[in-house]
């Protein structure tokens, strides 16, 4: 979400901007984990951008009351959400497990991968912010 509202043009770009500021204009406590953060650092030193990797990295610090950490035991959970789930990445995975281990159910994503995971509740941008 965050790198598509600090992003070029993108039919995501507004939608998540908005979803952003209305999280918090309505006081929504927002969490990230450090695997969002690494993302964020990995997309934008690949295309040599490490100013836009800085800002957008402190606005995820900014705007989040919390990062989760990702442990062994966050890595472990990951492992058997995979297995669980066959179609669901590595890095989506981490992110569940993170959330459970954090107590964490809803997920504002606009990734539809999330939709066939029972563990969490995708919540789309678009319907956040309306």
């Amino acid at each position: 979400m965050l790198i598509y509202a600090a992003g070029g043009p993108h039919s995501l770009r507004e939608p998540c901007r908005a979803a952003l500021e209305a999280a918090v204009n309505r006081r929504v406590s927002l969490v990230t984990d450090s695997e969002v953060l690494q993302e964020i650092l990995y997309r934008y030193s690949s295309i040599e951008r490490l100013d836009i990797a800085r800002d957008v990295y402190s606005a995820a610090i900014q705007l989040c009351d919390e990062v989760l950490p990702v442990t062994e035991q966050t890595t472990d959970r990951a492992r058997e959400l995979l297995l669980q789930y066959g179609s669901l990445s590595a890095r989506d995975a981490v992110h569940i497990a993170s959330m459970e281990e954090g107590g964490l159910r809803r997920l504002l994503s606009t990734d539809t991968d999330f939709d066939a995971v029972d563990e969490v509740q995708r919540v789309d941008p678009v319907d956040f912010a309306a």
